[in-house]
This record gives structure tokens, C-alpha cells and sequence, in this order.
């Protein structure tokens, strides 16, 4: 199995593959239940809690500045993939579009088919954070979380929310579906936060 899909990073990519963790030589497809199909006709982007409440469509994120990105992705079932291109939406950029209270600490993302994820305030507004909406230059497929998903390089991919549909500011912690089932709070692959310290 690991010769066929995964490999041992070399000495040159090692400083870049967190413990644990393999290169795979595709971009494996891990989902819990059905995957949401949503068009973008019908997608809409909703931001409530501890933030003034407002409703995007897909017109009004594509209306933002897009930027090319390249980023490692680690997923904490223990592949990573290196150098993965996306085009998207920079968080920074989208934070100045919504009024959020200083008191907001912690940010619940939340997706099409009920997934939800948390995240805090500091690890979400990262310059290198975006909402992604192309791989490789193509459409978002649905598989990969389109039409759109949040992609936090420095996190575990399950922080990486996809069928992303909207944000709920927290002032406390509150765990999302994973993190209520065993998996760490943040998921910061270098020191191999896979599971809760609880």
C-alpha cells in the first residue's frame, strides 16, 4: 500500500512533511456522509453570532480580489500533499467585509450537510488563510469540497472546512463534529495534534 498510493518524503522534502505523516501520489477524497451538491446559483454564505449578521451569494465573494495560491495540505489521517495550487479569497480580505465584536474568540465554520469545524480567532485571520474555489486551475470539484472551501495550510485538513456555507463568531470554544468525537481542538500537524487531551 504504501509504495502504490503513498511514499516516504526524500531528504529534500522532509523539512516540509510534519511526523507522521506520507506523500501521496494522488489527493485522496475523505468525507463523512454524502457530498453536498450545491450550484452556485443557489450557494449562499451566511455570518451570525457575535458578528453583525449578513448573507453573501456567489457573486459577492467573486466579486473580491482572487489570488493564486500554493500550499502543503496535511490531512491527520497521516498523507500530506505538497505544492497543491488553488485560486481563492483571502480571509483577511473577507474579514473586511463583516463587523465582528472584539469579544469574538473563536469562530464555528459551517457547511453544506450539517459539518462543522472550530477554529480559533488567531489561527483563522492568517494572512496565508483562503477560501478556495478552483484547484489546479479547475472548478472546485464538489469531492474536494466545492463550490467553495476554507484552506488553513497550518492546520490539519479537517480544519479546512469544504461545502463552507458560513460563519458563527464564538467569545467561548465550542467543538465542532471531529473535535466532539476524539480529534484535537487546533490539529497542528508539527507537533502532532491529532487527538483531544481531554
Amino acid at each position: 500500500m504504501l509504495g502504490k498510493y503513498f511514499q516516504k518524503p526524500t531528504q529534500e522534502e522532509s523539512d516540509r512533511v510534519p511526523p507522521g505523516q506520507y506523500l501521496t501520489k494522488g489527493f485522496p477524497v475523505l468525507t463523512y456522509g454524502a457530498t453536498p451538491q450545491v450550484s452556485t446559483d443557489n450557494w449562499k454564505f451566511r455570518v451570525w453570532g457575535l458578528a453583525k449578521a449578513k448573507i453573501f451569494t456567489w457573486q459577492d465573494f467573486m466579486a473580491l480580489p482572487q489570488h493564486e495560491f500554493t500550499a502543503d495540505f496535511h490531512c491527520v489521517t497521516r498523507w500530506s500533499k505538497l505544492d497543491v495550487k488553488w485560486t481563492g479569497i483571502k480571509v483577511t480580505d473577507f474579514m473586511e467585509l463583516i463587523e465582528v465584536d472584539p469579544k469574538a474568540a473563536y469562530v464555528m465554520e459551517h457547511c453544506y450537510g450539517g459539518y462543522t469545524t472550530n477554529i480559533s480567532m488567531p489561527d483563522f485571520v492568517r494572512e496565508e488563510n483562503f477560501f478556495a474555489f478552483k484547484l489546479f486551475g479547475e472548478p472546485l470539484p464538489a469531492e474536494h469540497g466545492g463550490p467553495l472551501r476554507l484552506v488553513v495550510p497550518h492546520l490539519y485538513a479537517w480544519k479546512s472546512a469544504k461545502w463552507i456555507n458560513g460563519l458563527e463568531f464564538l467569545e467561548h470554544e465550542e467543538l465542532g463534529f471531529w473535535e466532539g468525537n476524539g480529534y484535537h481542538q487546533r490539529g497542528e500537524p508539527w507537533a502532532e495534534e491529532r487527538y483531544s487531551n481531554f
